[in-house]
């Protein structure tokens, strides 16, 4: 069943145009990849999803459309963003940083239960709970703000280059920790990310962006799997 529809996303900054007539669906519960090249348009994509740049074309989430350029309705309906370069606020504690993710909600047992399951996908960050979140690695920024966007109890995550700093291991560790909400929660996630093999691992469905258009989509293990096609648009030699 198609979950998050787009149809004829056009988007920018100023008069310039980045994104030129997005068609793409994706699937309830799939881990979703959006590659391409720096340029591309796949941040401006993200962005045009949860309202923050102006956007023309529709975008429906469960059949119902996502209203244009008003983050905050558009979190109210499930969609939680984690940007490119984290977001953290420094001075805040971890645990401060987790509750401003529930800033929409009033449920406040379910918020403090949130809290301690966030602490279950990442017991590094409750270790760290009374820390201010500048003092973190950058692995453990990451892990805040994904912590953050899981405290909205979001049914669709963006997720925008989590990998940007990081090394390879705690890169495929965070990865792992996605898979395990994606399969427990069934969450939907839209994954934004330059490290294409990596991502194309864990990934069950890509579109691959080229200069604002769809260059390209499919199962992420055909896309992996063929060496032509991972050559010519990722940069990436399929199988290793």
């Amino acid at each position: 069943m198609t979950y998050l529809e787009v149809s004829d996303l056009r988007a920018g900054y100023g008069d310039g145009q980045v994104l030129h007539g997005i068609d793409l669906s994706v699937e309830q519960g799939e881990i979703c990849a959006i590659l391409g090249p720096n340029g591309a348009g796949k941040t401006t994509l993200l962005r045009a999803l949860c309202g923050t740049i102006r956007a023309k074309g529709t975008v429906r989430l469960d059949g119902t459309a996502l209203p244009r350029r008003r983050p905050e309705a558009v979190a109210r309906m499930g969609v939680a963003h984690v940007p490119e370069g984290r977001g953290t606020f420094s001075p805040l504690t971890v645990e401060e940083n987790l509750r401003v993710g529930a800033y929409l909600r009033r449920d406040r047992a379910g918020v403090a239960a949130d809290v301690d399951r966030v602490y279950g996908y990442f017991p590094v960050l409750e270790e760290r709970r009374a820390q201010a979140a500048g003092s973190l690695s950058g692995g453990e920024q990451q892990m805040v703000a994904l912590g953050r966007a899981l405290m909205a109890r979001p049914r669709v995550i963006l997720l925008d280059e989590p990998s940007l700093g990081l090394a390879p291991l705690v890169t495929r560790e965070l990865f792992q920790i996605v898979r395990t909400i994606n399969e427990q929660e069934q969450t939907t996630v839209i994954l934004v990310e330059q490290n294409a093999h990596l991502t194309l691992e864990f990934a069950h469905r890509a579109h691959v962006l080229e200069v604002g258009r769809i260059a390209l989509s499919g199962p992420a293990d055909e896309i992996r799997a063929d060496e032509q096609v991972a050559r010519t648009y990722l940069g990436i030699g399929g199988r290793s």
